[in-house]
């Protein structure tokens, strides 16, 4: 396979594959932290201001919620529950 130039000079010279799937393995929890982070800031601010129907506001925030689960967050129904109806 081929990786391109740009990409190459910023991963580590790793030998083995097991050492590589592990430095990726800890990259990709990095970025999921931080996901995870910019998706509650958003969650936890967001507010109705009129502009769409309150069902789709309503989805909306369930869409974010469901997305932090699934960044293996756990995420109870009542705490989101109560972002919605602030």
């Amino acid at each position: 396979m081929s990786i391109t130039s740009n990409i190459k000079s910023v991963l580590p010279k790793i030998e083995s594959v097991k050492e590589f799937l592990k430095f990726v393995e800890e990259c990709s929890q990095i970025v999921d932290k931080s996901l995870v982070g910019t998706l509650m800031s958003i969650l936890t601010t967001m507010k109705f201001d009129g502009s769409r129907t309150i069902q789709e506001h309503v989805i909306e925030m369930a869409n974010i919620g469901a997305r932090v689960k699934s960044l293996a967050m756990a995420m109870d129904g009542n705490f989101l529950t109560q972002f919605i109806t602030v």
